[in-house]
């Protein structure tokens, strides 16, 4: 694999996390998504020459994000596009695309849409659902048509599950896993019925604390359901061993002695990770940043029109990951340990420009 430069932690460029959409067909509150796309979006050679410059500078492993990425309709071309990237040598002095992965709610995922994301060349895909039941998705998902529409969109995902798994998407292998936010005051009674839902479903339940990205979605400390916490109540109903988290991971995962499955606790808030943080966030419409709770950009536009000057990106944004500092969740919890009151966020953009 070639070896791409360290940022100033010595962290290298491991993961791009590449948004198609800033839209979204749902309302979370913990996301507050647009309801239209920023001006100047990406067009598909545009993000074919991105990924490709970023592989070249170290990164193995593809995200594809939103918003709602199954609202981008070139979606399966994008994939088909990029897998040459994925069938250079290993050693090869440019790098080498391993993995493309989609993050989805799921609720435009058909059975055909499944099997065309597949085909295309799709690894992995991690669906999210915060409620099991129609009014926890309704409010978790900022429906106003209540129960009702909750359960519909319940509906919805649970058969993209199935869609995704007859596709070839095998839970087994780590190919198809399921996220849930938790919030205290929101959803937090539905820690064991969705860890029960996913246990059912032989699914991986990625456990997720409310984060304060940007500043729309009403953050408050007290709200943050810890993975300590989550993970305490698990063991009590089903007894766990602990995995751990593997390097330049999010997730710190633990095993169901009874073998039904794993959960994994994403602790940003309580336990941050940003030691090994190996992820590169670039938006819709060509803005890299370093963070997700990051508080400024850097437009990548300027070398990729009005025609591409591959030598400039690919040292701009060689450049912009060797002056990288971000230890936002590390800072912020070092600030909560000293200060009675922590200090006003500087503004930083929301989560579904960034992509989560």
């Amino acid at each position: 694999m070639a070896q791409g430069p360290l940022d100033q932690l010595g962290r290298p460029l491991g993961v791009l996390r590449l948004s198609l959409t800033a839209r979204c067909n749902l309302a979370c509150p913990y996301c507050c998504p647009e309801g239209t796309d920023p001006p100047e979006l990406l067009s598909q050679g545009e993000r074919v020459q991105l990924v490709e410059t970023a592989v070249s500078l170290g990164a193995h492993t593809l995200r594809l994000t939103g918003g709602e990425p199954l609202l981008h309709p070139g979606l399966e071309a994008l994939i088909a596009a990029l897998q040459p990237l994925r069938q250079r040598a290993e050693g090869d002095r440019r790098g080498r695309l391993r993995e493309i992965a989609l993050t989805s709610n799921g609720v435009l995922l058909s059975a055909e849409r499944a099997r065309a994301l597949k085909a295309a060349g799709l690894d992995r895909i991690t669906l999210s659902l915060d409620g099991s039941d129609g009014a926890s998705v309704a409010r978790m998902a900022g429906l106003t048509g209540g129960t009702a529409a909750g359960a519909v969109v319940l509906e919805k995902v649970l058969a993209a599950i199935e869609h995704a798994r007859a596709a070839g998407f095998d839970p087994a292998t780590g190919a198809l896993k399921l996220n849930a936010v938790l919030t205290r005051g929101g959803n937090g009674d539905q820690l064991l019925p969705l860890a029960q839902l996913a246990r059912e479903r032989g699914l991986e339940l990625r456990l997720i604390e409310f984060m304060d990205v940007g500043h729309r979605n009403g953050w408050s400390a007290d709200q943050v359901l810890s993975a300590a916490e989550m993970v305490a109540r698990l063991g009590e109903r089903w007894p766990l061993e602990p995995i751990g988290r593997s390097a330049h991971g999010t997730a710190s995962r633990w095993r169901y002695r009874d073998g039904e499955a794993h959960v994994a606790v994403v602790a940003s808030i309580s336990a941050p990770f940003c030691g090994d943080c190996n992820r590169l966030r670039v938006t819709a419409d060509g803005i890299a940043y370093g963070c997700l709770f990051a508080t400024g950009g850097t437009d990548l536009k300027p070398w990729l029109r009005p025609a591409l000057d591959g030598s400039g990106l690919a040292r701009n944004l060689g450049g912009l990951w060797e002056a990288r500092t971000d230890r936002y969740s590390e800072e912020r919890q070092e600030q909560q340990r000293v200060a009675s009151s922590p200090q006003a966020a500087a503004p930083r953009a929301e989560m579904a420009y960034l992509g989560g």
